[in-house]
C-alpha cells in the first residue's frame, strides 16, 4: 500500500523540477551536435505559438529547452518583466483573484507542474529526434 507521503513526493512540483534539469542534462549529453538540428523544422504545435517566430526549427528548440532549464535553476526573473507580466495576468484572472487563497495556490501549483511535465516530455522527444537524425537506434 503507497502511503499519502509516498504519493506526494511522485508528484511534487520539486520533484517535476528535477525530471526537467534531469531531461535537459541529458539532452545536451546526447546532443553533442546542435548543429544538426538546424533547418529541421519541428513537427509539434508547442514550438511558436506564443514565441516569436524564429523557433521554426529544432535548433532553436534546443535553445529555448536550455534556457528554461537555466531560469528554472537561478530562479532569476527580472523585476520588470515580472511587473508586466503581472499586469496582464491579473487583468485574465480578475475572477479568480475573488477566489479563496489556497485555492488559488493550488490552481497555480496545479499549472507549474503541468508546465514542467509537458517541457519535460518535449526535451526527451527533442533528444529521440537528435538520435533519429544521426541514425542511433534507441
Amino acid at each position: 500500500m503507497q502511503s499519502a507521503e509516498a504519493k506526494f513526493n511522485k508528484n511534487s512540483l520539486l520533484l517535476a523540477l528535477r525530471r526537467y534539469s534531469s531531461a535537459v542534462s541529458d539532452m545536451e549529453h546526447t546532443i553533442l551536435l546542435p548543429s544538426l538540428l538546424r533547418d529541421v523544422p519541428s513537427d509539434e504545435v508547442w514550438d511558436c505559438e506564443a514565441a516569436e517566430e524564429s523557433c521554426r526549427d529544432l535548433h532553436s528548440n534546443y535553445l529555448m529547452l536550455k534556457a528554461i532549464r537555466n531560469t528554472v535553476e537561478s530562479s532569476l526573473i527580472l523585476l520588470d518583466d515580472h511587473k508586466a507580466n503581472n499586469t496582464a495576468l491579473n487583468k485574465t484572472l480578475e475572477p479568480l483573484l475573488d477566489t479563496d487563497p489556497e485555492a488559488l495556490f493550488r490552481f497555480h501549483l496545479r499549472g507549474l507542474f503541468s508546465v514542467m511535465s509537458d517541457l519535460t516530455k518535449k526535451t526527451q522527444s527533442l533528444t529521440v529526434k537528435y538520435m533519429d537524425i544521426i541514425g542511433v537506434a534507441n
